[in-house]
Order: C-alpha cells, then structure tokens, then sequence
C-alpha cells in the first residue's frame, strides 16, 4: 500500500507534488520523496518520515521543474531502511525515475535474470527497483535515441510479459514526459486528471481522485488494467493497451479500507460504496440480532464511519462518536511486533465515558485483520462504562495473507484463519460478533462500476488473481516476514542506544 503521483505542467510542479502527497498520506507514513525534472537536470529529495519531515520549504524550492513524480510508502517486509525511499532512479537509458504501489510475485526469479542475463546490479531488496531496471532494460533494448510513444508502449508490452504480481507505476524519463501503466488485472488503482490553465492543458496521474480535486485536477479516467499512458514533456497524452490479455479484478479492499472515503477510484465512489455496506450489515442485524436491546452505535474511527453512520440510519438507532482518535498515530496492523501495536491502539484511541457508561454498545469496525486492535477496542469499550459490547466488521473475515502489497503476509497472524466466527468473537472479547457477507461487499463495490465482473478478494478467499501463488510461495513469504521483524526489533534496539541525528 503506497502512494504515487505524476504530474506534467507548464509551470513548477514541486508545490503540486508536495500538496499531493499530503493528500496521499494515508497510503504511507514510513517514507516520502519527490523526483523533478527541468529540462536539464534531474533533482530528487527522498527520505524515510512523513512528507511534511522529509520535504520541508528549502527543499521545495530546490526541486524545480515542470514535470515530476512522488511517492509515500508504508513499511512492507523487505523495505525498511532510508535507501528504499521512492522514487528510485537509473541512469540508463536516458535516465529514469520511478514510483510504484504493489507488489511483484515473481521478484526474486527477475533478480536473478536481470544479474545473470542483463548484468543489472540491485542496491536494494525493493521489488519497485526490479520493475524499475526491468523497463529500463526494454526500453535500452529498443536503442532509439528519438523516443516515439510507441517505443515506450513496446517496451512495456514487454515488462507485462516478464513481470507478474500488483502493480501501479509511475516512470519518469529524463527529456521526454511521464509514463503510468497497471498490471493486466488492475489490482493497484491509478487515475488521470487534466487541468486547463492559461497556459495550456496539463496532466496529473495519482493513485487516487482526491490528489487530483485538490489541486484542481478534473478526474478525466482510470488507468485501464494493462494500459500505459505516456505524457510528453510539452503535454501531450497517449495511451495504448500494452497487456495481451487484461481483465478487470481490481482490490477490493482498497475500496474497505486503504483509500479515502473522498476518493473516486475505477469509477466507484468510495463514500457511496461504505455507504452501501453499513445498509447489508443492517439488514443482517435485522435478521440475526433482533433479539439484541442496542442503545447505540459507534464507529471506530476513522474509516468505518460512513458504514456506521448509515447502519445507524437503516437500524432507527442513535450514532455518536464516542472514540477519539490520536491523526498521529499511523495503521497499527501494518506495525512490526504486537506489543507495539497493542501500546499504538492505546496512543491512538480515547474513549468519552458519557457515551459509553451503562449503555449496549454496537462498535463498527472496517475490517478485523490480526485482531489485536478490536479487543483493546473492546477493553477500552468496557473500561468506559459499557454494559454490553457488540462488534460488527463491514467486511468478511480476513483469512488469508495478502501478496500484492498489503503488507499481511502470514496467516497465522489472521485472527480469523482456523477460527470460526464464535471462536473469533472469544478472542477479542465481544459479546457479539457479525461479518459483512462477501457477496453483500461485492454487490456494494459493483454499484459503482458494473464493468467489473470479479474484484481481487484473495483476503477473503485465498483466489489469488494472478494464478501464480501457492503454498511453498506462502511458506517463503511467511519465513522472509520472520526475518524481516528479527531485523526490525534490532534496529529498534540500537535506536535507543544512538541519538540519531539529521
């Protein structure tokens, strides 16, 4: 789960770059950077942090230009130093830079090609530097000083053929414009926007429709499954379907939980779409909880609020807001170790007893992933004064680990995987607990855009789109994680030992 964002203008770019991935934050706390491009000189700021640490006003200024490219990234298993900030750059062909959101299936075989059969060195274990030198390499094989779009069009042809797995990719060439292009099933969301100036029409690319609002971008299209759009440095837009054979399986859970409510992303409204599950869940509280006395509902902030706010609606009951969050907390289920997330949980949530104390509370939750979040949820939820506790989730049980870029790899972790939904509801400690149907999740999402026919819901049934992921691939997944946590918890224990200083 990352942010990317591309902009081609007839002015400077880095306020709009920066602005944009403010808006992106959501997508990523760990790292921000920003690479531009001025006709003459490529400038890059990168580092790990928020943007507003990582980008601050002298650094703006240092980063002129009318096109350019940015990235926010959150921590995922095998990125977790400083190196791995995004936008990555290759100085040949022509020099590139590059930001991608995803993940590839097949990274460590096209490591191996790439060494043996291209002479490429990798200075990271970042797949987004795989995909990165696999497009350089296409497109230096193609040796065409005067880069036409149809070059570029073929050397992605060719990466599509060579590279497997979730990916949405924002690629800079030096003196030549900006190309985005999805893998063949779409899974990563990327958008287009354009906005007239007096100077001309510019182009904006984002992984999701608020970057563009802001800044006063119109959402003009997605970015189709397979397709590549390359915008020329004076502005022009071109735009070719690069994959053989492309379907439409988009991840449905951006839509639950990675993107903002604001958002428009394949054409679906994400506010309409929660809207539309806090309406299923209501229904099936009718069905099986009528038996229930429930004062009143709460969502836990902040992505569940529209779906509580409308099953409150539906159900006749009373909403209130009675969990506070910390903004400044990041997503806990994405945070190394558990004892870190449970102490996170605390930071980031305060509950007001008033709207707790002697009260049936219904508590609306996004998701339940491992788990650890729902019941110091529900501790919480009691510690202010609750008599009863029921959790509902507007999505169904996660099962299965996630391989396309949501960083859940192992499904030990998954408090639901080998649990039935009453064993489920013991561990966290509800009273009462209720799953959002899948069908009834994907009925929502299709509402918005009835040209996709299957979304990418491997969480929640263990399909992998792809065709390519199995058991042995799950097991080196959950093994390289181990590994990975090992390293971080040293790291943690050196930091509190060094004053790192900037």
């Amino acid at each position: 789960m990352c942010g990317i964002v591309g902009i081609v203008a007839k002015q400077a770019v880095n306020q709009d770059l920066y602005d944009a991935l403010t808006l992106l934050q959501h997508r990523g706390q760990d790292a921000a950077g920003i690479a531009t491009w001025d006709g003459k000189q490529l400038y890059r700021r990168k580092g790990n942090g928020l943007v507003r640490d990582v980008i601050r006003q002298k650094d703006i200024i240092n980063l002129p230009g009318h096109i350019g490219i940015g990235h926010v990234r959150y921590p995922t298993a095998g990125s977790s130093s400083g190196a791995e900030a995004q936008p990555f750059y290759v100085n040949s062909p022509y020099g590139i830079s590059l930001a991608h959101n995803g993940n590839l299936t097949n990274a460590e075989e096209l490591r191996v090609a790439l060494w043996k059969g291209d002479f490429r060195h990798l200075n990271t274990s970042s797949d987004s530097e795989v995909i990165l030198n696999i497009f350089a390499d296409d497109l230096g094989h193609l040796h065409h000083l005067n880069l036409q779009p149809q070059h570029v069009f073929q050397a992605i042809e060719s990466l599509h053929q060579r590279c497997r797995g979730a990916y949405a990719v924002i690629a800079m060439i030096n003196n030549y414009g900006i190309v985005g292009f999805r893998d063949p099933f779409g899974i990563r969301p990327l958008v287009i926007g354009k906005r007239e100036t007096s100077l001309g029409t510019e182009y904006m690319l984002a992984s999701e429709s608020v970057a563009l609002d802001v800044l006063g971008f119109e959402l003009f299209d997605d970015v189709q499954p397979g397709e590549a759009v390359y915008i020329t440095q004076d502005g022009t837009l071109h735009r070719a379907q690069c994959a053989k054979n492309p379907a439409y399986h988009p991840c449905i859970f951006e839509h639950v939980y990675l993107a903002r409510p604001d958002s428009i992303i394949d054409k679906i409204l994400v506010y309409k779409m929660r809207l539309k599950l806090g309406e299923y869940l209501a229904n099936k509280i009718k069905k099986e909880w009528s038996h229930l006395n429930i004062d009143v509902v709460m969502p836990v902030p902040d992505t569940s609020r529209v779906a509580a706010h409308s099953l409150a609606r539906e159900l006749g009951l009373k909403y209130r807001e009675g969990l506070v969050k910390n903004h400044y907390v990041g997503r806990t289920f994405i945070m190394p170790g558990q004892t870190m997330r449970k102490k996170s949980v605390r930071q980031k949530l305060n509950a007001i007893p008033l709207e707790f104390r002697d009260k049936n509370v219904l508590l609306v939750d996004d998701s339940i992933v491992r788990g650890t979040t729902s019941k110091e949820i529900i501790q919480l939820a009691r510690a202010a004064g609750a008599k009863q506790v029921y959790f509902v989730s507007a999505a169904p049980p996660v099962i299965y680990p996630n391989v396309y870029g949501i960083d859940m790899p192992t499904a030990q972790e998954l408090v639901a995987h080998g649990r039935s939904v009453e064993e489920v509801r013991q561990a966290i400690g509800a009273d009462e607990l209720l799953y959002q149907n899948l069908e009834d999740l994907v009925a929502a999402a299709q509402e918005g855009n009835h040209a996709i026919s299957r979304f990418e819901d491997s969480v929640f049934t263990g399909d992998y789109v792809t065709g390519d992921i199995d058991d042995a691939y799950l097991d080196k997944l959950a093994k390289h994680r181990n590994d990975f946590l090992k390293a971080k918890k040293n790291e943690s224990c050196i930091a509190t030992m060094v004053d790192l200083d900037e």
